[in-house]
């Protein structure tokens, strides 16, 4: 069980129910219904996505071991060979489902997958990184787009609105184990007003997800502006892991996919489940 547990913290577990929403609405922002090459782009999203968080923890392994030691690969739960091990499997499972799913999901998996890729060992010790964590969400959702309909140019309003909650939440991140400046939570605040009010409400649904989305970050961004300590610091980034479920089933719910909609949304409640045994960050 020790073993089970290490690896799901390893691969944030919680988190894992964020992902799926970003191929569903992909698939809404075409207007297609979810098929099989949906599934294979949610399979494939799944893959990369934990590759992510594998491949983070290998390359942070050193700081981890000062800053996080009770981390599965400092702690020695996890051995690092099995960590990289991992993230290459998962990512070439990652990029072959794509590839079941056609040339034009291929297409997006492989710039996703080098997002990724590039992040964890170089970019986001950067001031790009921020940058390049939003393009992998939102070429994650153009992924589902492009699996389903094999067109992407319907999603991409989708996907920039994604991409900055995205950027939002990691530039919150950066400062996660160390008092850092209120800046960047007030930003993240100030983001999260600004798309809940860009996201057209055409139906009572997609108001009361808006309004959900906004709701889960409201708080714990405001408590991080007053006291940006490493605790209340990580509460804001867990709040807008979780927001993220809510915003893509508004994003699905605007295009009248209410099912896909409803679908994504109660992936949130074993989000919420499983964060309370394993951390989301």
């Amino acid at each position: 069980m020790n073993r089970y547990r290490a690896w799901a913290e390893l691969l944030r577990l919680p988190a894992l129910f964020t992902v799926p929403g970003d191929a569903l609405a992909g698939a809404a922002a075409v207007r297609v219904g979810p098929n099989r090459r949906t599934v294979l782009a949610v399979g494939s999203s799944l893959c990369l996505y934990e590759a992510g968080m594998a491949l983070n923890d290998w390359a942070d392994r050193a700081e981890d071991a000062v800053e996080r030691p009770h981390r599965p690969l400092p702690s020695g739960r996890v051995r690092p060979g099995a960590a990289l091990a991992a993230a290459c499997a998962l990512t070439a499972a990652g990029l072959a489902l794509a590839g079941r799913a056609g040339r034009p999901a291929l297409a997006v998996a492989v710039p996703l997958a080098a997002t990724v890729w590039s992040y964890d060992l170089g970019l986001k010790r950067t001031p790009a990184g921020p940058v390049a964590m939003a393009a992998a969400r939102g070429l994650d959702l153009l992924l589902g787009a492009a699996a389903t309909a094999g067109r992407v140019r319907p999603a991409l309003p989708s996907a920039g609105l994604l991409g900055t909650h995205t950027l939002a939440v990691t530039a919150v991140s950066r400062q996660e184990t160390h008092d850092g400046s209120p800046l960047a939570p007030l930003a993240a605040l100030a983001g999260t007003a600004l798309l809940a009010r860009l996201l057209p409400t055409p139906t009572p649904l997609t108001s009361a997800l808006a309004l959900t989305y906004a709701t889960t970050t409201a708080r714990p961004y405001l408590h991080a502006t007053l006291n940006p300590s490493p605790a209340l610091t990580q509460r804001a980034v867990a709040a807008g892991i979780r927001a993220t479920i809510p915003l893509q089933a508004a994003l699905a719910a605007r295009t009248g996919a209410t099912a896909t909609a409803l679908g994504t949304a109660a992936l949130a409640a074993l989000a919420r489940r499983f964060a309370r045994r394993v951390s989301i960050t």
